[in-house]
């Protein structure tokens, strides 16, 4: 029996052993849903999985790359109990399989047996991606959604022309651009008096920053500067000397941000002009 094998006999075991009274176990599936997660990354994804099962149950599979390590694959397998129409008790699955030695470079060939059939497949790159590797290469053909946050890249924007090159490919999302939204309404309410705007003052992330600019470069057809202050979050936008009002509502957490990304499933034309405007 192959890995694949074993993953699926280990499956079949737990849900054997969940069914009560001769009852079939539900098995709560709304996609499948990939994390790329080297081991710095791992417990930040495992903790943003916790927040989403009950309102994205799916099959989850992590890939763990190792490869200093010498044993090439191994896997743990769980089920988690979540509520399906508010009563019924359903149980999304989780495989953690950890990739060492050569198997780093081939993780499709563990996860196109392990896809649900008719279902769409999300993967959410933590970290920077590894630009040309085979193992991007590979999870972008076989992925509806991919999902990034590039707040979490090092020398932002250098990597977004490098993301750009996806967009033909496959869909593609950044957390760092959606977690804008709220600002990005507050500029746009300021039309038509924002159409002179020369320079836009920003205290937050770089790369949500980046991204607000780039996306009204690309509103507007024209060069606007950008001046930043460091902050973990936006927290102050500036038009020329006027401060924007903030917003309402706030971004919410890790879970609820990738929350929103797996509700979408299109490509977003603004979003891509607004990353290839940021350089």
């Amino acid at each position: 029996m192959g890995i694949v094998g074993e993953i699926e006999h280990e499956l079949a075991r737990l849900r054997e052993k969940e069914s009560r009274d001769d009852a079939p176990v539900l098995r709560a599936s709304t996609m499948t849903h990939l994390v790329w997660a080297p081991p710095r990354w791992l417990p930040r994804a495992q903790a943003t999985l916790a927040g989403l099962q009950e309102s994205h149950p799916a099959r989850t599979i992590f890939l763990v790359p190792e490869p200093g390590r010498a044993k090439g694959i191994t896997f743990h397998v769980s089920l988690h109990a979540v509520q399906v129409d508010g009563s019924r008790e359903a149980f999304a699955e989780v495989i953690e399989i950890h990739l060492g030695g050569a198997a780093v470079e081939h993780p499709a060939s563990m996860v196109l047996p392990l896809l649900i059939s008719d279902l769409p497949v999300f993967c959410r790159w933590r970290g920077e991606p590894d630009w040309g590797s085979t193992q991007l290469e590979q999870l972008v053909e076989i992925t509806d959604r991919f999902v990034v946050n590039s707040s979490e890249w090092p020398g932002v924007p250098r990597q977004y022309p490098l993301l750009a090159e996806l967009f033909d490919r496959t869909a593609v999302s950044d957390i760092a651009f959606s977690r804008t939204l709220q600002w990005r309404a507050r500029l746009a309410h300021r039309w038509p008096g924002i159409k002179t705007i020369e320079r836009l003052r920003v205290e937050g992330p770089h790369a949500d920053a980046l991204l607000v600019v780039g996306w009204l470069r690309s509103r507007l057809k024209r060069e606007i500067t950008l001046v930043r202050r460091p902050a973990d979050e936006i927290t102050s936008i500036r038009v020329g000397g006027d401060e924007v009002l903030q917003p309402v509502s706030q971004p919410g957490g890790a879970a609820d941000l990738l929350s929103a990304e797996l509700d979408v499933y299109g490509r977003d034309p603004i979003y891509e002009a607004a990353t290839k405007a940021t350089v």
